[in-house]
């Protein structure tokens, strides 16, 4: 069964089009890696310094070996020096109802 997984992250003004343009360049890989079916960025409507990234994989462990490729790399990293705040992550698996 796949599962969602849901990264918030919140920005800073001068910071948010760089974050945004650093996920164009680096989402093609992460769409094309084992296990990925979906992943879209959006932005709070409420919040627009609040970036909310919605990901769909196979299974949780292909997420977490995608963020350990991605820590190897030293993108989260670069990443984590444009926001205001640590980022959180939530799995969610989908019910049948």
């Amino acid at each position: 069964m796949s599962i969602n997984v849901i990264l918030n992250l919140q920005v800073s003004t001068e910071n948010r089009e760089k974050l945004l343009n650093t996920f164009e360049a680096i989402l093609p890989d992460t769409r094309a890696f084992k296990g990925c079916q979906e992943i879209v960025v959006t932005s709070n409507d409420d919040d627009p310094l609040n970036i909310v990234v919605l990901e769909k994989w196979d299974s949780r462990e292909d997420h977490k070996s995608y963020m350990a490729w991605r820590s190897e790399r030293g993108d989260l990293e670069k990443l984590g020096t444009l926001l205001t705040a640590p980022p959180t992550t939530k799995y969610l698996t989908p019910t049948t109802i």
